[in-house]
């Protein structure tokens, strides 16, 4: 090659490069989408809409749009999901194009989009088995997974500092320990609640007893509660040395008590399914900002 000619191609690499403010915006937009489709698979569940469309990647064997209530929100949440594909798609490549992303977020935004397009194939056979509830249960696991992956990626383009002391990161390691059980423990609920996914005479198999998964999800919440209120209170303690912390527990607390009052208030009004949704929803948002909290703790923005 010339040297001319490997001039051109250096300067043509050069302009494809992007700076880590480009990226942070390509990686908060995929963050977004992340949890837009929680709440439109949470959707087609709360509405009976799982069968809606019986087919995968058409609705149904004769016809490829949906035609109906129904195979309307279920083939709704199948173009989010297509969105959320190109959405990651364009995250990991814009991750290989951002040279002071360095090798640790390049290879989270490709797990992002490996997790995001694995959900295809997952959702299509969670409708050939006629939405056996195990396989629903992971749908929503690996979709909060790739959320908390999306997260990282974000906060790998703002760079990183010193670790906090040891004890804050324990703190942080527990914190996500418990809203994993957090989580796990809603979704067993769900599936043990009165939204089996179909609507009409398909019967979906639920997961245990009701009023048991929710027991056991309430003990889950206090357990994180209590383990958010000690590191909120380390937090205040070393408030001038880290006053982002602070910032960053008070997020959470508002957002964890507002998934509280809305828990509380669907158990006592017979469990409305927008309501749910929006319990889902914001549950969704607790965990992506507790991965971050935690991952913060680990390497603060610099």
């Amino acid at each position: 090659m010339s040297r001319s000619a490997s001039y051109v191609t250096i300067s043509v690499a050069r302009r494809l490069e992007l700076s880590p403010a480009a990226f942070r915006a390509v990686a908060w937009w995929a963050v977004g989408c992340l949890v837009l489709i929680v709440a439109t698979g949470a959707t087609v569940r709360l509405t009976g809409s799982g069968l809606g469309c019986p087919h995968w990647p058409t609705c149904t064997s004769t016809h490829a749009l949906p035609k109906g209530y129904h195979s309307d929100i279920e083939f709704a949440n199948r173009v989010v999901s297509a969105i959320t594909v190109f959405s990651t798609l364009a995250l990991a490549v814009a991750a290989w194009r951002t040279p002071a992303l360095g090798r640790r977020g390049r290879l989270l935004a490709t797990a992002v989009f490996a997790g995001t397009l694995a959900q295809a194939p997952l959702g299509a056979i969670t409708v050939y088995y006629d939405l056996n509830p195990y396989l629903v249960i992971s749908h929503l696991l690996l979709s909060l997974t790739v959320l908390g992956l999306g997260v990282l990626t974000l906060l790998s383009a703002y760079g990183g500092g010193l670790p906090l002391p040891p004890i804050a990161r324990a703190g942080g390691t527990v914190l996500l320990l418990t809203v994993a059980v957090l989580v796990v423990t809603g979704t067993l609920s769900t599936a043990a609640g009165r939204f089996p996914g179909s609507n009409g005479t398909q019967v979906v198999e639920r997961i245990g007893n009701f009023h048991h998964a929710v027991w056991l999800h309430v003990r889950a919440t206090a357990a994180f509660g209590i383990v958010f209120l000690l590191l909120a209170a380390w937090a205040w303690r070393e408030r001038a040395r880290y006053p982002w912390l602070v910032r960053g527990c008070a997020g959470l607390l508002a957002l964890l008590g507002l998934q509280m009052a809305i828990g509380e208030t669907q158990y006592r009004t017979g469990l409305p399914w927008w309501l749910v949704l929006i319990h889902v929803t914001v549950a969704a948002c607790v965990f992506a900002w507790t991965v971050g909290l935690a991952a913060r703790l680990w390497r603060p923005v610099a």
